[in-house]
């Protein structure tokens, strides 16, 4: 099953003009009754995929239409999310674990690209397609393309260096922006779909290995062999029955370029894999085996986050510059007495939960960047005040010009820091200077403290008040027990963690 590795199939300019397996088409619609049989007849020629399993979707993570997760019959896989932790520096403890999957046109790489991550146990997986990364065309390949004299399946039809710098970005944790391809005018849209890192990520395309630099970036490389007269059939059912082209017109597409584009371009690349997967999806033993190593490969990584490792760290050094208390006076520490008594009522810990909030949001506010101003007031007089100098509030959803503005990040209570570092990292990922960046929370333990400002030195922390400890459950002693179930009202989970999800960002 393994092949030898060698080097890439060198990239040589198109020999013919042409379109292969590119975009989607015009083509003529007759014998539309007759074409129905012939799409019936090529069915039987397939052979069975595997017992109970849905047909074949052709799925990217650049469609919009489409929700970025994968829902098996056990789970749910988030498709367009990323790693659930990272180390004491908030930065990903190692790069995610890319697969490339090449192979020709109908080979069932996308179907086999499914099944690996429907069989894996890591809940973050980035599919990316190489159908979203077609270079823009001139206005002369837009009218080739127009009457399919385009050739879509050369390597020149591809955009490599933002390919080359997705994957990179991707495989360091970061968010990146891909571009979406529209199949039907041959170019780009408007919108682009973002991504973020994951603990896998597998990029599928048919010239998946060919070239170098990308090559470098894969951890895997899995050549899917299917036969020939499959992919044929395939390609036939499919524009037949999808595209509502003719059996002569399809043959002879497919003689004329798929097949030397196969032949010239995708099948030498077969050397560089490091498994061929003969029968495509089929081949169920192969899959599994790959799966085992993709289960050895995290393993030997660790994509996850070290909590002793935190815990320990910065034990003894003072809190840091950047963290502000809310000035302990008698109507806040009286507040405190209430909400971490444990015999004070739900109605009592909501309400002055909620005081506290109030106070801590307008103290946090004070750290934004005012500028002076003048008003008028109702009898016509001048007013020298101050107003916020910067563009205006946003709550739970991230706009797109957020990099523009301060954000306030909201979280109940911090113990180990987790899920702050979390939400810090996204939003740095998405551009937001970190100086603009105020993590607010009601109580926070000095753990937590140290460990996003150690990672973070540049984020202000606000918070009403800083407890000394965390015990082995990373519960934050003495604390107020857990935030969510006394504010709601619901049961206590025995083994959680003081640590609340976060809750908005602003």
């Amino acid at each position: 099953m393994a092949a030898p590795p060698a080097s890439a199939a060198p990239r040589s300019p198109p020999s013919s003009p042409g379109a292969a397996d590119g975009p989607d088409r015009p083509a003529e619609k007759s014998g539309i009754a007759c074409e129905d049989r012939n799409a019936e007849s090529l069915d039987r020629l397939l052979p069975p995929v595997g017992a109970g399993r849905s047909p074949r979707k052709r799925t990217t993570s650049q469609c919009k239409s489409e929700p970025p997760l994968l829902r098996t019959s056990k789970r749910t896989i988030y498709t367009a999310g990323r790693p659930p932790w990272y180390n004491e520096h908030g930065t990903q403890s190692k790069e995610a674990f890319a697969i490339g999957l090449g192979g020709g046109s109908a080979s069932g790489k996308t179907t086999v690209a499914r099944m690996i991550i429907e069989a894996l146990d890591v809940p973050w997986v980035v599919l990316l397609s190489m159908d979203s990364f077609y270079k823009v065309l001139t206005k002369q390949q837009q009218e080739q393309a127009a009457h399919n004299n385009f050739n879509f399946d050369h390597p020149d039809a591809f955009d490599f260096d933002l390919i080359v710098s997705t994957l990179k970005k991707l495989k360091q944790g970061k968010s990146v922006k891909v571009p979406i391809y529209d199949f039907t005018t041959h170019s780009r849209k408007k919108d682009w779909k973002t991504l973020y890192g994951a603990n896998v990520i597998i990029f599928e395309g048919i010239m998946a290995f060919a070239d170098k630099t990308l090559l470098e970036l894969l951890d895997m490389k899995i050549f899917v062999d299917t036969d020939s007269d499959i992919r044929l059939v395939r390609r036939l059912r499919r524009d037949i029955s999808e595209r509502g082209r003719d059996i002569e017109g399809v043959i002879k597409q497919y003689n004329k370029f798929v097949k030397p584009a196969f032949d010239q371009y995708i099948q030498p690349t077969m050397r560089v894999a490091d498994i061929v997967v003969p029968r495509g999806s089929g081949n169920t033993v192969a899959i599994d085996l790959i799966v085992q190593h993709v289960h050895s490969q995290l393993e030997e990584r660790k994509l996850r986050w070290d909590m002793a490792a935190l815990a320990s760290a910065h034990q003894c050094h003072p809190l840091p510059r950047t963290l502000s208390v809310l000035k302990s006076t008698p109507q806040v520490r009286g507040m405190h007495t209430i909400i971490r008594d444990k015999e004070t009522s739900r109605d009592e810990f909501i309400f002055y939960s909620k005081r506290l909030m109030r106070l801590l949001i307008e103290h946090a506010l004070s750290f934004l960047p005012f500028q002076d101003c003048v008003v008028q007031t109702p009898q016509g007089q001048d007013y020298a005040g101050k107003c916020y100098a910067g563009k205006q509030l946003h709550y739970l959803r991230l706009p797109k010009d957020i990099s523009d503005d301060h954000v306030i990040l909201m979280d109940c209570t911090v113990s180990t820091g987790a899920a702050a570092m979390m939400a810090v990292r996204v939003l740095l990922d998405h551009d937001v200077p970190e100086d603009k960046i105020f993590l607010l929370s009601l109580l926070m333990a000095e753990m937590g403290v140290h460990s996003v400002a150690y990672a973070f030195p540049r984020v202000r922390i606000i918070t009403t008040a800083v407890d000394k400890r965390v015990n082995d459950l990373f519960r934050i002693i003495p604390g107020i027990g857990n935030f969510g179930d006394r504010y709601f009202g619901t049961d206590a989970v025995p083994d959680g963690s003081d640590e609340e999800e976060v809750a908005s960002t602003s």
